[in-house]
């Protein structure tokens, strides 16, 4: 279970896959700004489909933005082809069953969502 830590008015979640190196430039990003934060590792622990509902909801991003399209999972289940004639429930479904599926790293705040690092972006919202 993962647990929100409070720092500056501001609740967080980090969840990541920590041998990807994308994730740890974003963890060392936090570092940086002395952020605290709830670390989560996305293999171990699968956001469920509920957690992936609120955190598509509050990003504002289109849900495909919320898989991994690099990954080996991906690729395997060929979901460029499938993701166009699936619905948005049938993806949440299959987003929830493996956390490998699932873009990364994710930032969770109070007010925001952030998915994959891009430091501007992630600057804006620290």
């Amino acid at each position: 279970m993962a647990y929100y830590t409070y720092t500056g008015g501001i609740f967080m979640k980090f969840i990541c896959y920590p041998k990807c190196t994308t994730c740890r430039k974003a963890q060392a990003f936090l570092g940086t700004k002395g952020a605290a934060y709830e670390f989560r590792d996305i293999k171990t622990e699968n956001p469920t489909e509920e957690e992936l509902r609120i955190w598509h909801e509050k990003s504002g991003l289109p849900l495909k933005r919320f898989f991994n399209t690099s990954g080996l999972q991906y690729k395997a289940l060929e979901l460029s082809k499938k993701l166009p004639t699936m619905s948005e429930d049938e993806q949440f479904s299959l987003l929830a069953t493996d956390g490998m599926l699932v873009k990364r790293p994710i930032l969770v705040g109070d007010d925001f969502v952030l998915v994959g690092f891009k430091e501007p972006e992630w600057e804006d919202e620290l």
